[in-house]
């Protein structure tokens, strides 16, 4: 009988400890694609060349397979625990000028991508006293 305790109590412990229902999920924010802000997509005007618009959006992720006159910015974001941020930008060129800005998704709120020190590999460069790159004008 006491052997039956033990084991019974043994069981309910090990169910406590390891049971994810109890405890949680390590869960991290996951972003996918081009990051897009506000401040980006405010700079963007028709008339501008693809290097001026890659200087502020960065290289697209996409561009139409047929013909290099479209460019797409997409970007995800699955919150660990909460829902998903969807943006889409399309940029049309002709004769390498931008003639058109189609928006899709939440444009006017920024996203805010933490970085803490959770576990898992250190991501390059987020250490604190680690200097950011900065790429200016002629770095184009």
């Amino acid at each position: 009988m006491q052997k039956l305790i033990s084991t019974v109590v043994l069981l309910l412990a090990v169910s406590l400890v390891a049971g994810c229902s109890y405890l949680g999920v390590y869960k991290r924010d996951i972003p996918q694609g081009n990051l897009i802000t506000q401040d980006m997509v405010s700079q963007l005007h028709t008339g501008m060349s693809r290097e001026q618009v890659a200087y502020i959006m960065g290289t697209p992720l996409m561009e139409a397979p047929f013909s290099s006159d479209q460019w797409d910015y997409v970007f995800y974001l699955d919150e660990a625990y909460g829902g998903t941020v969807q943006k889409r930008l399309t940029l049309t060129f002709q004769n390498d000028q931008l003639t058109d800005i189609a928006k899709s998704g939440d444009m006017d709120s920024d996203v805010e991508l933490n970085q803490d020190g959770g576990p898992g590999p250190a991501v390059e460069g987020a250490g604190e006293g680690t200097p950011v790159p900065q790429i200016g004008p002629s770095g184009i």
